[in-house]
């Protein structure tokens, strides 16, 4: 296993018991002990406080919308988007059959991966520890959240941009696509005639690329 002090450094938290680190960076291909009982108990304790913390943050939101906001918070693109920012699939133990399918960078693997992490540091060190890497892991996405736009995709988000500023809609057109069939990556362009704008997005389908794309554009659109 890769040296895990970049990890450790990445999540700000240091544990006590090693063995908990370890269990939680191994799949269950890998054999057991595995991460699938410390992901059980991190989704729960990952719902808990990303829902306490959307209470606090939002104290005139109704429950519905607050419901919504938790989803989007926990739902696997957001655990993945983390997990690659902190290169997560480095660290983990993979059996040879899921390292050669390129298990390392799945989306639900490393999605997996945060939820054992935060598990295990739960099991090490009790609530507020986990609490405390929870908020400052999930701080880019907090503070990128909208609740009225919460539920709505990236280029349906542009397109609403768009119209509201009655501007012609966006064209997508597919750059290349690489790889073999199960680990394909797709690079998509978004055009926009007016402002004069072109960005690329990546993913494993056309759709994530295209969506991706979209999210870049809204991002310079709004600077």
């Amino acid at each position: 296993m890769t040296n895990l002090s970049a990890l450790t450094a990445a999540l700000g938290y240091s544990f006590s018991d090693l063995t908990l680190l370890q269990n939680a960076l191994t799949h269950r291909s890998f054999g057991t002990p595995n991460n699938e009982r410390l992901e059980f108990i991190g989704d729960g304790i990952l719902n808990c406080v990303i829902a306490l913390a959307l209470y606090r943050r939002y104290p005139a939101l109704a429950e519905g919308d607050l419901s919504r906001l938790r989803a989007n918070l926990v739902r696997q693109d957001a655990l993945h988007r983390i997990a690659v920012s902190m290169n997560l699939g480095d660290f983990l133990s993979l059996g040879e059959g899921e390292m050669k399918s390129g298990g390392s960078q799945r989306p639900s693997i490393l999605a997996d991966g945060v939820e054992a992490l935060i598990g295990a540091i739960y099991l090490d060190r009790g609530f507020e520890a986990a609490q405390s890497v929870i908020a400052r892991l999930f701080l880019p996405l907090f503070d990128e959240l909208v609740p009225g736009q919460v539920g709505k995709d990236a280029k349906t988000r542009l397109q609403e941009w768009l119209q509201g500023r009655k501007k012609a809609l966006p064209r997508y057109q597919l750059i290349e696509a690489v790889g073999a069939a199960h680990q394909q990556r797709f690079e998509v362009a978004c055009e926009i005639d007016n402002p004069p704008l072109r960005t690329h997005g990546t993913g494993s389908s056309r759709r994530l690329a295209e969506q991706a794309a979209a999210d870049n554009a809204l991002k310079v659109l709004k600077a």
